[in-house]
């Protein structure tokens, strides 16, 4: 792999779609107010991308120093596999930290000035998700966290600097995003309970269990749907989300059949992507019955 090719996969871009499915659910639920503000949008795009991307440098700085990543099962680990110190990955964490509070920043200056004390609670919360002498990551706290930084507050947070209100269909894409946000992790942890629980990292799938966390994940993806259900009070074109259900229902059905280890890679995949259409055709569907 190419230097390049190596940071791309450190950044893990399968877990991107997390990052733009809130700021489309969010846009989505600004234009059924009629109120889209699309430089505003594109910065909110700006920092959630940023911030998912440091969280993931940082993670791989952390888990690397720690030697979580020294004997696991999934992509290519930036420190744990020794192709680049942790003093560098470190540095790119810090960075697009950063650049997503920079930012985040333009956003607060131009909205209200209270929405600086939620991105300082974001920073803090991403860096010590794995990092610092107690992470939450490492107390099944992971899940929460995930639900409320990429399901609430960046759907709530992307609508509310171009609205300036708080909506129900808002609210809705904020629980259904953050729900498909957590399958994700779920998915994640799941395949990683053998090697987690070796080296002291109690995920939330650790403590459920195996048979637990894969009734957590058929849930989560229950109560997504819930959600669109809920907005489609408001229009029913907002039903449009359903696109996603054939990619959510294979990667429940390999979930639900007891899939393990290297198996379960093509439920991340297939989770980020489910995230990234439920996400599109909500905004597109709130869009229209605006």
């Amino acid at each position: 792999m190419s230097p390049a090719q190596i940071w791309i996969a450190g950044a893990r871009p399968r877990t991107l779609p997390a990052a733009v499915a809130p700021v489309l659910a969010g846009t989505g639920a600004a234009a059924y107010s009629d109120s889209v503000v699309w430089w505003k949008a594109l910065l909110a795009l700006g920092v959630s991308v940023a911030l998912q991307i440091g969280v993931n440098y940082a993670n791989d700085y952390s888990d690397g120093i720690k030697g979580t990543d020294d004997d696991r099962v999934g992509p290519l680990r930036l420190v744990g596999s020794g192709l680049v110190p942790a003093r560098t990955v470190k540095t790119a964490a810090l960075a697009f930290l950063g650049l997503g509070g920079i930012l985040g920043f333009a956003l607060a200056a131009t909205t209200s000035w209270w929405l600086l004390l939620v991105g300082v609670v974001a920073l803090a919360a991403a860096w010590t998700y794995t990092g610092g002498p107690s992470p939450y990551g490492y107390r099944a706290l992971g899940e929460i966290s995930v639900f409320v930084f990429f399901g609430l507050v960046a759907v709530l947070g992307t609508a509310y600097v171009q609205v300036e209100d708080i909506t129900r269909v808002a609210v809705a894409a904020s629980i259904g995003i953050g729900a498909l946000a957590c399958q994700i992790l779920v998915a994640n942890n799941l395949r990683d309970i053998p090697t987690d629980s070796v080296t002291g990292k109690r995920t939330l799938a650790v403590v459920l269990g195996d048979s637990g966390t894969r009734r957590l994940f058929g849930f989560l993806g229950f109560l997504a749907i819930a959600m669109l259900v809920w907005a489609a009070f408001s229009t029913p074109w907002a039903l449009l989300g359903l696109i996603c259900l054939p990619l959510l229902g294979r990667a429940a059905a390999v979930v639900a059949s007891g899939a393990k280890g290297m198996d379960l890679i093509p439920v991340l995949r297939d989770a980020g992507l489910a995230e990234l259409l439920y996400a599109a055709g909500l905004a597109i569907g709130l869009w229209i019955g605006a």
